[in-house]
């Protein structure tokens, strides 16, 4: 594909097909991937790589998770604390926290997304199960047949999760020119613990998001969403002093 064509046709798909992604496809987004800038060329970051039973496993565990967790968000402090107490397999155990306010200025961007997705899928606002449903969609990794978690060293703070913002991009949009769909899930970085069981994951590399990898199921509608991006002009500094400057 053309370059821009690539740029242009990249987005977060939510509903994959049953095909799986070879290995060798696999392989190639992986070392497309790798050739990305990084601070110094360290390359800060570490990637898991889940398919077949691996996958089938955590999908098992993040969606049993999930339902546990579901239940004490808005549940009182004391059953919290007793959750807390118990050690319960629902409460996260991660290294970042995905789901956190958001700052009041980037705040009604946010709302629009969501709102703008549920009003596609037919969703109200007081539909409380169907938006479970569709949360929970999340940890099954909308039925990918392949999914990555990537992890950032550390000691390199935020110029990690920097690097591996690059590297996501860069394995995001390799995957459109091998004709694969994707979705970046902050979400999947609740639970470390269930990767932990399939992966050597060193102590110092903190899991930062996961993504959900396939072929984009082209008849669902989900996958028609296109949430309204700023214009460049929104996005650039102005000088101080007006156009000309001081």
């Amino acid at each position: 594909m053309e370059f821009i064509d690539v740029l242009n046709a990249r987005h977060s798909v939510r509903a994959f097909t049953g095909q799986a992604v070879p290995e060798a496809v696999l392989r190639r987004l992986l070392e497309r991937a790798a050739g990305s800038p990084s601070w110094s060329n360290t390359q800060p970051y570490q990637v898991a790589v889940a398919t077949g039973p691996v996958l089938e496993d955590l999908r098992q565990q993040l969606s049993s998770r999930f339902e546990r967790l579901a239940p004490l968000q808005n549940a009182p402090a004391w059953k919290k604390a007793l959750a807390v107490l118990r050690r319960d397999r629902g409460l996260p155990d991660g290294d970042f926290r995905p789901v956190q306010r958001y700052p009041d200025d980037l705040q009604p961007r946010r709302v629009a997304t969501g709102r703008g997705l549920y009003e596609l899928l037919g969703i109200g606002r007081k539909d409380h199960q169907a938006r479970h449903r569709q949360m929970a969609a999340n940890f099954r990794f909308f039925d990918a047949p392949a999914a990555l978690f990537l992890f950032t060293h550390r000691g390199l703070g935020v110029y990690s999760v920097l690097d591996a913002g690059i590297y996501l991009q860069t394995l995001m949009l390799a995957a459109v020119d091998e004709g694969l769909g994707s979705c970046a899930q902050g979400a999947l970085g609740l639970w470390r613990s269930p990767l932990e069981r399939h992966f050597e994951i060193p102590s110092h590399y903190q899991l930062l998001c996961g993504l959900s990898l396939g072929y984009p199921d082209l008849g669902a509608p989900i996958n028609r969403f296109r949430p309204e991006k700023l214009p460049a002009a929104s996005l650039t500094l102005a000088r101080r002093g007006g156009p000309g400057g001081d």
